[in-house]
């Protein structure tokens, strides 16, 4: 069987590459955008099992993203989840009416919690 892929959309480096470190020794695979452009971009090319999405991103946020993932037939089906600093109820609004499933905030998780919320999220079925 093959390895669950998940897409981190971050452009912190060092974020990221804990990030992937722990999933990674989880037994998940990965690949890694550094802004939304490439994200949605990857996202579409290697159409992963899961997203974790930044909102603040370089060249396209977050929200833009995922409103173009959810146009797009496979898009429109793929496990988002926002990880972001911003937590106003503006933006978890948002983020939820567009489709992502998760919202959690950096700040207030430890990254062994996120690496549960995303296996957590690829065993349910949606």
């Amino acid at each position: 069987m093959s390895k669950q892929k998940i897409l981190i959309v971050e452009d912190d480096d060092v974020l990221s590459g804990v990030i992937i470190d722990n999933l990674a020794q989880a037994g998940f695979s990965t690949v890694r955008a550094k802004d939304g452009e490439e994200g949605l971009f990857m996202s579409l090319e290697e159409k992963p099992d899961l997203i974790l999405l930044d909102i603040l991103l370089p060249k396209m946020d977050g929200l833009t993203v995922l409103k173009k993932l959810r146009e797009d037939e496979w898009g429109k089906n793929v496990k988002v989840m926002m990880l972001t600093n911003l937590g106003d109820a503006e933006n978890i609004s948002k983020a939820i009416k567009q489709g992502s499933f998760d919202y959690i905030l950096k700040s207030g998780w430890k990254i062994e919690d996120i690496v549960e919320k995303v296996k957590e999220r690829l065993t349910r079925d949606i």
